[in-house]
């Protein structure tokens, strides 16, 4: 087997080098992400979906349970 010659060693030293440091670079210059913060107005989306929900569950269940298909 043939060794490895001076040139092709120094491009894989070189390559490793620059596999190692550049990743390393780039995740300190990106800044922190935002904490997340609890908005008052998503929840209270939710609570008029979730009420929205338990209304209609009670206004279709008389109206199934009145149906001449037996349906349960």
């Amino acid at each position: 087997m043939a060794p490895i010659s001076r040139v092709s060693f120094a491009v894989a030293v070189v390559a490793l080098v620059f596999a190692v440091v550049f990743p390393a670079a780039q995740a300190q210059a990106q800044a922190p992400a935002p904490a997340p913060t609890s908005d008052a107005i998503d929840q209270g989306i939710a609570y008029v979906l979730m009420f929205l929900a338990l209304v209609l569950t009670y206004l279709i269940h008389p109206l199934d349970a009145s149906s001449p298909y037996k349906l349960f």
